[in-house]
């Protein structure tokens, strides 16, 4: 019996003996979490407990409200009981939230009395906080992550991006880093901080320009730029290029009558302030523009211009149109007075090898894609006869030849006899006057002129004037030594030989005897 009731004292301590009495300590909880209030208690020797509770107080009330154990389940989801009836008074509260903050109370009855604690155990219920640094980051940019919880208690914390694991709380932010992040305790990862977003800025991308590829000539088409770009791109900052020009300004542009000018390249140009490797506006790649029409400015060209009967002719048929002429159609109207027109041939081109007269009249071609077909304008064509004299022509023009070709050989013959007469030996002319009678020392003749025809053209008639004819005795030595000049200068002579009176002359001849002997006035050598 004594050793029963020794085992007894050991196992409740409060029946051997003590004060009456409540410990516990305050708790500092995060929001979500669970927490156990620490808490022992004490009572005087031959008392048993009989019941324990744990109570809040309502500062608004400004008394205790009771949360009665025994109507809690032992394993409820809220409140937990987790001391003994002896000494531990420990109370557990899971997914504790803000209305669980407060002071708490522990009271116990035993056999005899109950006892309340005198000091209430505090309850702090905190959040954890995620700080993001900087919170706008332009791509590129370092990020640095940070968990606060308000509770001096250490705790293992996670990162987290939009649900997804990080594993590094800092990090260079890249566009796909761009989201909300929030920070969880490592085991208890639905005790976690309020998400915080994270913008990261970043140039356009994906600029793409959309467009209706193909139009018909006349009709509308509308250009549309879009892009991926943090912060967005606004209207300003999109432009409109055909052929690397500016079109126009903002996101969108029509163009209600479209022509064939329009066809081009386009391309959009995106800007948002923010730029990428040093580059700001980003283009979109080109996109073609194809203007479709039917054939259009048909044109007929004659090669040759003119032709005469027999002779060939090529029509040559042109358009501009896109697609490209598949066809072209031939048609003539031989008649003005007919109004149907001949089918005459296809192709651009229309070859007559021998024109005739079946082939004169009004001709015009038809060209054809798959958006319609247009006709040219009309062309006359003519033929001219060859006249027969025409044929003469040649003829005479040969005769000409050759009489010119005659007479210019005739010219050089002539010319070629004259200079050998030119170069034969000049005649010299001496005339003289001889004296009968005359000393035997003097010269019995006496040249009175000395006449010398110019070797390089004919003797001209002599001038009317006479000179006085000199001997040649009489001239200076220097006269007669002069050397024979074949100068163009001709020097002429006259001589005038009078009659002598027959009387006159018989008389002196009488008279002078021997003396009057007749006399040569000239010799011809």
């Amino acid at each position: 019996m004594e050793s029963l009731i020794l085992i007894i004292l050991v196992i409740f301590p409060g029946v051997q003996g003590g004060d009456w009495g409540v410990t516990s300590g305050d708790q500092c909880a995060l929001r979500g979490s669970s927490v156990i209030i620490d808490c022992q208690y004490d009572y005087p020797s031959g008392r048993w407990v009989t019941s324990v509770g744990w109570s809040k107080l309502l500062p608004a009330l400004g008394r205790p409200g009771h949360f009665i154990l025994s109507q809690l389940p032992l394993n409820s989801a809220y409140f937990n009981y987790v001391g003994n009836y002896w000494s531990d008074c420990r109370l557990r509260i899971n997914n504790v939230q803000h209305d669980d903050e407060g002071a708490y109370l522990f009271n116990f009855v035993t056999t005899i009395n109950r006892w309340t604690s005198k000091r209430a155990a505090r309850l702090s219920v905190r959040e954890l906080t995620t700080v993001v640094e900087p919170s706008t980051v332009t791509e590129g940019g370092e990020v640095r992550l940070s968990c606060v919880s308000g509770c001096s208690t250490p705790v293992n914390i996670l990162w987290f991006r939009d649900r997804q694991p990080v594993p590094q709380p800092g990090f260079q932010a890249t566009r796909e880093d761009a989201g909300r992040y929030y920070c969880a305790v490592q085991g208890q990862e639905t005790v976690r901080s309020a998400p915080v977003a994270l913008n990261v800025q970043y140039a356009p991308r994906k600029v793409t320009l959309s467009m209706t590829p193909s139009v018909i000539k006349g009709g509308a088409v509308t250009f549309s730029c879009s892009s991926d770009a943090n912060p967005p791109v606004p209207q300003s900052g999109y432009s409109l290029h055909k052929d690397g020009h500016l079109i126009s300004s903002g996101q969108n542009h029509t163009v209600s009558n479209i022509q064939p000018p329009h066809s081009g390249l386009y391309s959009c140009l995106a800007w948002n302030n923010i730029s990428r490797s040093g580059i700001s506006r980003i283009n979109s790649t080109q996109l073609h523009l194809d203007v479709l029409y039917p054939p259009e400015n048909i044109s007929i060209s004659m090669d040759p211009l003119d032709v005469v009967e027999g002779g060939s002719m090529n029509l040559s048929c042109s358009s501009a149109a896109n697609p490209a002429a598949h066809s072209y159609t031939w048609f003539r109207q031989s008649a003005p007075s007919l109004s149907s027109m001949l089918r005459v041939g296809s192709g651009p081109l229309l070859t007559l090898p021998s024109v005739d007269a079946s082939h004169t009249g009004l001709y015009l071609c038809t060209a054809r894609n798959q958006l319609g077909e247009n006709n040219s304008t009309e062309v006359m064509l003519t033929m001219r006869k060859e006249y027969q004299g025409e044929q003469t022509v040649p003829v005479l023009a040969g005769i000409g030849v050759c009489v010119f070709v005659a007479l210019l050989l005739a010219l050089l013959l002539f010319r070629l006899k004259q200079r050998t007469r030119a170069e034969k030996k000049p005649t010299v002319f001496d005339f003289r006057l001889s004296e009968r009678g005359s000393s035997s020392s003097g010269p019995s003749d006496s040249v009175y002129a000395n006449i010398q025809p110019n070797i390089r053209q004919a003797l001209p008639s002599p001038p009317p004037a006479a000179q006085e004819i000199t001997p040649l005795s009489q001239r200076s030595h220097h006269e007669q030594e002069a050397p024979m000049s074949y100068e163009d200068d001709v020097t002429y002579a006259t001589v005038t030989i009078k009659p002598i009176n027959s009387t006159h002359h018989m008389n002196s001849r009488s008279r002078a005897g021997d003396d009057d002997d007749s006399v040569i006035y000239a010799s011809l050598a």
